[in-house]
This record gives C-alpha cells, sequence and structure tokens, in this order.
C-alpha cells in the first residue's frame, strides 16, 4: 500500500467534513447559518479543499489528488501506475464516507428538526436543479474539465515553479478555482466535480439512520460519476497534446 493512501483518504476526509459540513449550516433546520445562501457553500467549499490539500500533503500524499477525476487524470499522464490510482480512489472514497458520518453526527440534532428530506440528502450528495441526465453529464464534463485542466495549468512548467505568481501558494490557487467554479457553474447540477465526493457520501446517506431522511436518488448517482471522470481524462489529454 502506498504511504500516499492516508493522505489520500484523511485528506479527502477533511474536504467533505468542511464541504458538506457549509451545506448543513446553510439547508438544515435552526443553524446559525441557515439559508446564508449559495455564496456561503461555494466559499466553504474552497476553503475545504484547501484544507483537505495541506491534510494530504502532510501526511504523505503530495499531489492531493482528494478526487478519482483528478486521479485519473494523472494515471492518463503516466504519473501512477494502475495500482497506486486505484488506491487512492479507494481511500478518497472511505475518507468521504468518514468525512459525512462526522457530518451527520456535528449536526445531530438538526435532521429530526428538518422536515425536508431532499435537504438532509443535500448535506451529502449532489442533484440537479432540472433533471436532464444527458445535460447534467455535459455539466459535470465541463465543469471538471475545468477544474483538472486549470490545475495542471496552476503546476505546470510556466505556472507554480520558483519566481512565478503561483509559487508555492498552489493549494490556494486550486481552492479559489473551486470557489470559481461553483458560482460559475456550479447552479445545474450543484458541481460534484468528483466522484468521491458524490459517492462517497451518498452510500453514508444510505446507511446511517438520520431521522427522516428520504431516499438516497441512485437514479442519478452515476451521473456525478462517470461526468468527472470523462471532464477529468479530457483535461489530461487536452493538457498533453497542448505540452502543459
Amino acid at each position: 500500500m502506498p504511504s500516499s493512501f492516508v493522505g489520500e483518504l484523511f485528506g479527502t476526509m477533511i474536504l467533505v467534513l468542511l464541504g458538506n459540513g457549509v451545506v448543513a449550516n446553510v439547508v438544515l433546520t435552526q443553524t446559525k447559518g441557515n439559508s446564508a445562501g449559495w455564496i456561503v457553500i461555494t466559499a466553504g467549499w474552497a476553503f475545504a479543499v484547501m484544507s483537505g490539500v495541506f491534510t494530504a500533503a502532510a501526511l504523505g500524499s503530495p499531489g492531493a489528488d482528494l478526487n478519482p477525476a483528478v486521479t485519473i487524470a494523472v494515471m492518463v499522464r503516466g504519473g501512477y501506475d494502475v495500482m497506486t490510482g486505484l488506491l487512492h480512489m479507494v481511500a478518497q472514497v472511505i475518507g468521504a464516507i468518514i468525512g459525512a458520518t462526522l457530518v451527520w453526527v456535528a449536526y445531530l440534532p438538526h435532521w429530526a428538526v428538518t422536515k425536508d428530506p431532499g435537504s438532509k440528502l443535500a448535506c451529502f450528495s449532489t442533484g440537479p436543479a432540472i433533471r436532464n441526465p444527458g445535460m447534467n453529464v455535459v455539466t459535470e464534463v465541463i465543469g471538471t474539465f475545468v477544474l483538472v485542466f486549470v490545475i495542471f495549468a496552476i503546476f505546470s512548467a510556466n505556472g507554480a515553479t520558483a519566481g512565478s505568481p503561483a509559487s508555492g501558494v498552489g493549494p490556494y490557487l486550486v481552492a479559489a478555482l473551486v470557489w470559481g467554479i461553483g458560482l460559475s457553474l456550479g447552479g445545474p447540477t450543484g458541481y460534484a466535480i468528483n466522484p468521491a465526493r458524490d459517492l462517497g457520501p451518498r452510500i453514508a446517506h444510505a446507511i446511517l439512520p438520520i431521522a427522516g431522511k428520504g431516499d438516497s436518488d441512485w437514479a442519478y448517482s452515476w451521473v456525478p460519476v462517470v461526468g468527472p471522470l470523462i471532464g477529468g481524462v479530457i483535461a489530461a489529454v487536452l493538457a498533453m497534446a497542448l505540452g502543459m
């Protein structure tokens, strides 16, 4: 097992704990942040990404993928062997399940007083504003393409290198990138842009004894997995073609 396994697990755990935590703060009843809105959610997810990246790096995963779409993209570019890539993705899903479970514990009194089952599911996984699976996939492809392509740009030879504007601030730039994706492209699907971030918490939603929960919307669950994986591969191929 690669040493990066622990980093990916704990980094993704922190990512989901803080990311889904801000959603819970905004949508659950009688929280201090109730109805704070989309800007707060997108900002919270940006800080969650930053925190997850630093955690992963500190615990042995300097690449801090935290996202199977990123891991697949790195594999396409020859950065990981197949086994290392698969173990990263397993760690990410496990970490996401743990992070989502901690959100449930942190907000334990609020599930019962929140009447809408859909709001409870939103604290775990994404769902579309307008259910159109084909276009929902396209939205996730576009959002994840932007995420992965710009990450490669940030850390390219002309990006976060010594003496460049990006030197030493890569995690902050990636956080800002995720914030921008949420603000600009998050409206149609809630910008999963990360299969582990959606699948792991959806599994947690299905198995946890959440008061008054509804179903876990497994009919939609393939969209935030397939779309991001496609987007990541396209970004990797184009980045290589452009010499990035």
